[in-house]
């Protein structure tokens, strides 16, 4: 299957609706001096949407990732979309990045330049990469409305295939944070063979298992994760049982 060439162009009435949208905000009460211990701080907020209104240029933005190499595929149901910059230099290792929650191909905006033409910047083109970095499934470009959702393992095996099968690589180098970090690793487990290797810029926190007798440190970073699981999670509890119900209220 061969991608088709993409380029991003958000209508300009879809940006006006959001400006309209909010010039609209109707701002909640807020316990006097409570700042973010209950939740997101009124004045933070408040400066954040006068940035969006007033200062936040989409279209300077758009150019930017316009300026990468973008396109879309087929694949599990889903139109992908991935930007594939192809690397400076006389041998550039093919690499896979994959951004996280809630973020998207803009985290790499700054750093596919650096790895694919590494000689324009001081280093050794020898070094360079040609990197391809796809929307995971539901994100950014890879999604509209009514689409399959796909957990970790399918996400990982999308990005498989869309590495193997639709760019001809056979043996690549994967990176991930976040969400990424977790497809990343399934990658490594699932499909071994075409990874020259993987890098994580994040790690999951899994089950913690209090050990018999802990040391003082021991017994500090479980008092830190219990703290963090109980007063900082909140939001991983909404998004893992109830995500439609927040989806709602994004509506509004």
């Amino acid at each position: 299957m061969a991608p088709t060439p993409f380029t991003i162009r958000i209508p300009d009435a879809t940006l006006a609706d959001l400006r309209e949208r909010l010039d609209r905000v109707r701002w909640p009460d807020e316990i006097p001096g409570a700042g973010w211990q209950y939740g997101t701080d009124l004045t933070y907020l408040r400066q954040l949407v006068e940035y969006w209104r007033t200062q936040y240029d989409w279209r300077v933005h758009e150019a930017r990732l316009n300026a990468f190499q973008q396109f879309t595929v087929p694949l599990a149901e889903i139109d992908v979309h991935f930007i594939h910059q192809p690397g400076i230099g006389p041998a550039p290792l093919p690499l896979l990045l994959l951004h996280g929650w809630p973020g998207s191909v803009w985290e790499f905006y700054k750093l596919i330049p650096l790895l694919t033409d590494p000689a324009r910047f001081g280093g050794d083109a020898r070094d360079a990469f040609t990197v391809v970095a796809p929307s995971l499934p539901g994100y950014g470009f890879s999604f509209r409305p009514d689409q399959p959702r796909l957990n970790r393992f399918a996400m990982a095996d999308l990005c498989a295939a869309l590495m193997t099968e639709v760019l001809g690589y056979q043996h690549f180098a994967a990176q991930g944070g976040d969400i990424g970090a977790q497809v990343t690793m399934r990658l490594a487990v699932a499909h071994p063979e075409h990874l020259y290797g993987i890098h994580l810029n994040f790690i999951g926190l899994r089950d913690v298992k209090r050990p018999e007798s802990p040391t003082d440190e021991e017994k500090q970073y479980l008092e830190e994760v219990q703290h963090w699981l109980t007063e900082e999670t909140g939001y991983q509890w909404i998004q893992g049982t109830k995500p439609q119900t927040l989806a709602y209220g994004q509506q509004f």
